[in-house]
């Protein structure tokens, strides 16, 4: 990763405090770091660490108690319910650990429905959907509905459709956590080849060690706070796996 790129999020100070009678609980505390364009990064900690508040005052589905947010050089802190509509159906892809995909909708139905919030006109929309189910692997199961796939297919469905209309931006919250361990390796390969083909940026929440080693930049999430920050090199990437690996493990 270019240290050159540009940085496509950037956190500052932020805190998140959700308050339970007479209680607050600091779930984000005090968070800053940036996050460059075509780069995967991974939001690691343990269950209840705060990565996927995290997560969520990131794609602003929450809003934050203080701090700033900004991403693509917007303040999205700062936006209506309206105008954060706008900006994540505009440069936000999303991947859930649930799929979260429409059980009356086909494969295609499902992957189409961003593109219909865009107002693409309907053969474009269904030719995009088409191409990238294609991509996925779910050329044949265009007409099928959630209940006539595996979890691993589903799960495909999920990737196509936040990818279908090019984000600049994918969140991806724990996208193989419903899944066995060959599957959710195929699927973490096909989410990192699709980003890196497009040169999307990539944020991803995980609490397995084994998927976060998929990213270019380790956060570690604890107790609402970053703990360290892990960066791996371009250089370190083009060498051979045990060279590659032995370089990581230097990284603090």
């Amino acid at each position: 990763m270019s240290n050159k790129a540009e940085n496509v999020i950037e956190l500052k100070n932020v805190k998140k405090i959700y308050r339970m009678g007479k209680e607050r609980i600091c779930a984000v505390d005090n968070v800053s770091f940036t996050i460059k364009k075509g780069e995967f990064c991974c939001l690691y900690g343990v269950s209840g660490s705060g990565k996927s508040t995290l997560l969520n005052l990131m794609a602003g589905i929450e809003k934050v108690t203080s701090g700033q947010i900004i991403i693509k050089g917007r303040h999205i802190h700062k936006m209506s319910e309206r105008a954060l509509a706008k900006f994540r159906q505009n440069n936000l892809g999303f991947v859930f650990q649930s799929y979260n995909l429409l059980n009356s909708m086909t494969a295609l139905e499902n992957v189409e429905l961003p593109l219909v919030f865009k107002r693409v006109p309907t053969r474009k929309r269904k030719k995009m959907a088409r191409n990238i189910l294609t991509k996925v692997g779910l050329g044949s199961r265009l007409k099928h509905k959630p209940k006539e796939m595996s979890g691993g297919q589903q799960q495909r469905v999920g990737i196509a459709r936040a990818f279908v209309s090019n984000p600049s931006i994918v969140f991806a919250d724990e996208p193989t956590g419903n899944l066995d361990s060959k599957t959710s390796k195929e699927v973490m390969d096909l989410i990192k080849d699709m980003a890196k083909a497009n040169n999307l940026t990539i944020v991803m929440v995980t609490h397995d060690r084994r998927l976060a080693e998929y990213a270019d930049k380790i956060i570690h999430i604890f107790d609402g706070k970053v703990e360290k920050i892990e960066e791996f090199t371009k250089q370190a990437e083009e060498l051979p796996p045990e060279e590659t690996q032995e370089i990581a493990t230097d990284v603090s």
